[in-house]
């Protein structure tokens, strides 16, 4: 098969790095795949391929026409058989470019969150019905996202299927954190909306009123970044936390940490929580999107009510005190056997030689 793979650009983002990871194994698998990226960016992508740019311009996103124009065109000399967006505004610019210029390529929609968070007005879900219609099939992150995903667009009732994303089984060395001799929290995310930084910070200023030795290292880059450190400089806790900016391989990180923690407020399910899983340190979680469909609940990890900061500080209190020395290797069985992406990569290409031979 020829397969194009339409991102929103070159960054350190989940949906980004699992397109690449993806787009790699399906290369492997004897598959031509054509990386395109909607923006430029600026991050080194970890894909082998042809990685292309349409060059498009955030501030004229609805009149990009020469963005477009310059993916007609990439389907007319590379013809693939089939295009999968992913996240962003991928599935726009690919509905639009397909309605301008008359392209006939099928599209997959790859759903990786809880869109409905982002349907905020009426215009919001009708065009968006609009987009989703052009498409022949999703594929969900979760189960969570796929009930949120028919819940506003019940159309889509038999077009829909439940992939998660997968872990990469790859050697990694564990560092050391600065400062040395501190119990050392961490979190992976960009700084945006959904991660929940200043909740994040909340949460460590409870625990620092009881585990001064406490460090958090925030990994990530985004809009919210300059806020949140401005935060934690008010709330005087600047001297306890590490922003360390996007970096290529967070779980040399994860390995030298005591926990991770992700207490987003919007999760599908992500990469994050299996790469800790996967370098056995423990996870507190809040219980959001799909992160109950993977972790177990003081078997694999630790799940806590949405919202709930002091059950959440309280529970990185206990771990830092006596860390579980079972569930880590409960939670790295599991997501070797579940979630590695050799297996993924597999069930992405059944998919698409299914909905090809009905397209024939």
């Amino acid at each position: 098969m020829k397969i194009l793979q339409l991102i929103q650009q070159s960054q350190l983002r989940g949906a980004e790095l699992f397109t690449c990871q993806l787009s790699q194994h399906l290369s492997q698998l004897g598959h031509q795949v054509l990386l395109v990226k909607v923006f430029k960016g600026v991050a080194v992508l970890p894909f082998n391929g042809s990685i292309v740019s349409l060059g498009g311009n955030k501030k004229r996103r609805w009149v990009d026409v020469i963005a477009w124009y310059r993916l007609s065109i990439l389907i007319k000399t590379f013809q693939p058989d089939l295009i999968q967006t992913n996240a962003g505004d991928t599935l726009k610019y690919a509905v639009i470019s397909k309605w301008l210029f008359g392209w006939k390529t099928p599209i997959i929609v790859r759903n990786a969150s809880m869109v409905g968070r982002y349907l905020t007005t009426a215009i919001h879900l009708k065009i968006n019905a609009f987009f989703y219609k052009k498409a022949i099939y999703v594929i969900a992150v979760s189960k969570a996202s796929e009930k949120d995903l028919l819940q506003h667009f019940p159309f889509l009732k038999a077009y829909t299927t439940v992939i998660p994303v997968g872990i990469e089984e790859v050697n990694c060395v564990k560092m050391e954190l600065d400062p040395p001799k501190r119990k050392h929290i961490l979190h992976v995310g960009g700084f945006t909306y959904e991660k929940n930084h200043i909740g994040l910070l909340r949460i460590f200023k409870r625990v620092l009123e009881v585990h001064k030795e406490a460090h958090l290292h925030l990994l990530g880059d985004g809009p919210l970044l300059k806020n949140t450190k401005q935060c934690a400089k008010e709330w005087g806790i600047d001297k306890h936390c590490t922003f360390y900016g996007a970096v290529s391989n967070p779980i040399s990180y994860m390995k030298a940490a005591d926990v991770v923690v992700l207490p987003s407020i919007i999760e599908g399910i992500p990469a994050v929580l299996l790469e800790a899983m996967y370098a056995k340190t423990p996870v507190v979680t809040y219980e959001v999107g799909g992160i109950a469909e993977v972790l177990v609940n003081q078997q694999t990890g630790y799940l806590i009510p949405s919202g709930d900061e002091n059950a959440f500080a309280e529970t990185i209190g206990n771990l830092l005190t006596n860390p579980d020395s079972n569930l880590p290797e409960n939670a790295y069985q599991q997501v070797c056997q579940q979630f590695a992406n050799t297996k993924i990569a597999q069930r992405f290409e059944a998919i698409y030689k299914q909905l090809l031979n009905e397209q024939n």
